[in-house]
């Protein structure tokens, strides 16, 4: 049985690198935001953002999947109309499976916010982010039917596998639109609504050698809403919804946040969160999230509600996240700004 699983595993991971490729995905999207949309670059508090995300799942059903994410921001201000632009990048790593199916992108960014208003902060946001994926399969741990001899695996035997690159690159690109803009007179309370459209560039996405197969194009939707409940208490919402191909995503959910120093939550280097999301369809994710400004730490864990619970006793994945979030001590630092894109 473990040889009989590892070769359709095996099996599956060729196929789905041939027919059809979804892109790694987060519980904590929104800790991930070139990931959903590179028009969200720059929207933060500050003038500088790095983020960390980890991820740890299906450890229960078989080999874990590891997926990594890393993305930097620099906001400035640019010309003389509060306008301002983002310079950034996102790395993003992940590894799939008994074959060690592995994936690496990296994306520069660079995201121009056009303010649309001299009294308050209403920002029409368009960005572009492009560059370098690379992908490999360990061939010494592929295993196929084809080399099953009747009696047993048989490792001498051919993986008849027309397999024309174990490793390959290819150039990816997206681009995105975003509108963010403060409600009422509170600076502190921001939206934001985008839609992104990956994959622009149709790459070329197979180990096989059939040049004619394409990553899907994939549209991401997303919106996100912060306004505050009292003065120490704030309600974040976070949404995204992604269609890939045939494949739909859906991620929604929302989180508290409660000032643990000081009266008002926005002045506040202590911070506590607590909430959920929900992955459609698929898992349920409990989230607690820590500020220790300008550092940020939150876990969740994912409870899976898809018919593969049977199979995974409800476990899902793990994942922790990392954000570095602060102003540069400088005569143009956003600090100051009346006019600034922020959520």
């Amino acid at each position: 049985m473990p040889k009989l699983r590892t070769i359709l595993s095996s099996v599956l991971l060729l196929v789905c690198g041939n027919v059809f490729s979804q892109d790694v995905h987060f519980s904590q999207f929104f800790e991930a935001p070139l990931w959903r949309n590179p028009s969200l670059a720059g929207i933060f508090t500050g003038d500088l953002r790095f983020q960390g995300v980890y991820r740890n799942q299906w450890a229960s059903v078989t080999t874990p999947y590891r997926t990594g994410s890393f993305n930097g921001e620099y906001k400035m201000p640019i010309g003389g109309q509060d306008d301002f632009l983002t310079l950034g990048g996102q790395i993003v790593f992940d590894k799939a499976g008994s074959t060690n199916f592995s994936t690496t992108n990296i994306l520069p960014a660079i995201n121009y916010h056009k303010s649309l208003s001299g009294t308050r902060s209403t920002y029409l946001n368009v960005g572009f982010m492009g560059g370098l994926v690379q992908r490999s399969i360990d061939r010494s741990k592929i295993t196929t039917n084809s080399q099953w001899d009747g009696s047993g695996y048989n490792s001498m035997l051919d993986i008849n596998e027309d397999v024309a690159d174990y490793n390959h690159a290819y150039a990816d690109a997206s681009i995105g639109m975003s509108f963010n803009s403060q409600i009422g007179e509170n600076e502190s309370d921001n939206y934001f609504v985008g839609v992104a459209y990956h994959h622009l560039n149709r790459p070329k996405n197979s180990f096989y050698r059939d040049p004619g197969i394409e990553l899907s194009p994939k549209w991401v939707y997303s919106m996100g809403l912060r306004f505050g409940l009292l003065p120490s208490t704030y309600l974040t919402v976070q949404a995204d919804h992604s269609r890939q191909g045939d494949y739909r995503e859906t991620l929604a959910g929302a989180m508290v946040g409660f000032a643990l120093s000081g009266y008002d939550f926005t002045d506040s280097d202590y911070n506590l969160h607590i909430g959920a999301f929900m992955r459609w369809k698929d898992a349920v994710m409990p989230v607690v999230k820590l500020d220790y400004r300008p550092f940020s730490v939150a876990f969740s864990y994912d409870i899976n509600t898809s018919p593969l619970r049977a199979a995974s006793q409800l476990r899902g994945g793990m994942e922790i996240s990392i954000t570095y979030q602060a102003f540069f001590d400088r005569d143009n630092s956003t600090r100051n700004a009346v006019l600034c894109p922020r959520f």
